[in-house]
């Protein structure tokens, strides 16, 4: 698969805006000093939380989230058709994961399973102001997005099973033992639709997790992935719709998608002829939609890095264009503008 420069540096540029110089200087410093002593408040994981590991009751978000709601039946968004177009009705949608290298690296995001206890660890922000600063367990075996010798996003995902949480950071670069310095991070629990406060990012410029929205090769191998894709576009409103928390717009422009939005691949659309690992990604995109996440190349969906991905199945996904999409009206889903929890049918 052919991999553009914006799929891995685009999203850096424009993710957030800058801070001032100075108040960057601030938080930076902040946060080394409160990383320096040990961490507060640390405490093991209970032997319930580990067994969660072993039993797999530690999904990526509660089955009442706003990842897992079908979005088939809902309205299309009445802006529908200018969204399409700002992203681009023509152009293909693109799944941004599989095996193998390409351009010299791996493609995908890669998650790295947790299922031990570890000792937090050490991590500095350059946005700590809208950042988690404590609360991270990344082994020191974390893998990183497109290697370690990538000069793009560099997003770390830690899925801890033990804990239930995961641990996102964007831009990150080893340190020290057990220590990290990214350009911003969250820490999420997994069992709990609490959004991020108003305002904030996370390792995505919509403020969401990064791990719920990932393709997962088990899913797709097994034929069923029952939520919703992360996605990313060109160019986005300088406004973020729920349950996004952030923006990072090009301009207020409303023919722009916000932060937040949820588009779905049109019922129509034939997907009898997709190869098994296709048509699981291509069917979840009918049913639970691809949520913009983040500022990239047009019709970008993530996915894990795994040796296990069949290049040539995700192929078929390139066909599809912009046009076969359309956004929907997910409003009607929230009952609380701070929770994750769908209102109930």
């Amino acid at each position: 698969m052919k991999r553009t420069a914006e799929s891995t540096a685009g999203t850096a540029g424009g993710r957030i805006p800058p801070l001032p110089a100075m108040a960057t200087a601030v938080a930076v410093a902040a946060c080394l000093l409160s990383a320096g002593a040990a961490p507060a408040g640390a405490r093991s994981p209970s032997p319930t939380e580990v067994a969660a590991a072993a039993d797999g009751s530690c999904t990526t978000s509660p089955a009442d989230s706003f990842w897992r709601a079908p979005v088939d039946e809902l309205p299309e968004h009445p802006n529908s058709d200018r969204y399409v177009s700002s992203i681009g009705a023509a152009e293909p949608l693109h799944p941004d994961f599989g095996s193998g290298l390409v351009d010299g690296q791996p493609v995908g995001i890669p998650i790295t399973i947790s299922d031990t206890k570890l000792p937090e660890s050490r991590v500095t922000l350059n946005y700590a102001e809208e950042s988690d600063r404590s609360g991270y367990r990344i082994p020191r075996n974390a893998r990183i997005e497109n290697g370690p010798a990538s000069d793009g996003d560099r997003h770390v995902i830690v899925w801890d099973r033990a804990l239930c949480r995961s641990y996102e950071l964007w831009n990150a670069k080893p340190r020290a033992a057990n220590a990290w310095h990214a350009g911003s991070g969250a820490v999420f629990d997994l069992r709990s639709n609490a959004l991020r406060p108003e305002g904030w990012t996370s390792a995505d410029a919509a403020g969401l997790a990064v791990l719920p929205g990932l393709v997962r090769y088990d899913e797709a191998a097994a034929g069923r992935i029952d939520h919703a894709i992360r996605m990313t576009v060109p160019r986005s409103d300088r406004s973020y719709v729920w349950p996004a928390r952030h923006q990072a717009g090009a301009a207020a422009d409303g023919s722009l998608p916000p932060m937040g939005l949820r588009l779905r691949l049109k019922g129509s659309v034939d997907t009898s002829k997709m190869g098994p690992q296709a048509k699981a990604v291509a069917e979840a995109l009918k049913t639970y939609g691809a949520i913009v996440a983040d500022n990239g190349s047009a019709w970008f969906i993530t996915g894990e890095e795994h040796a296990g991905w069949n290049n040539s199945q995700l192929d078929a996904l390139k066909d599809l264009k912009g046009s076969d999409f359309e956004a929907v009206d997910a409003s009607g889903l929230r009952q609380s503008p701070d929770s994750g929890a769908v209102a109930p049918e």
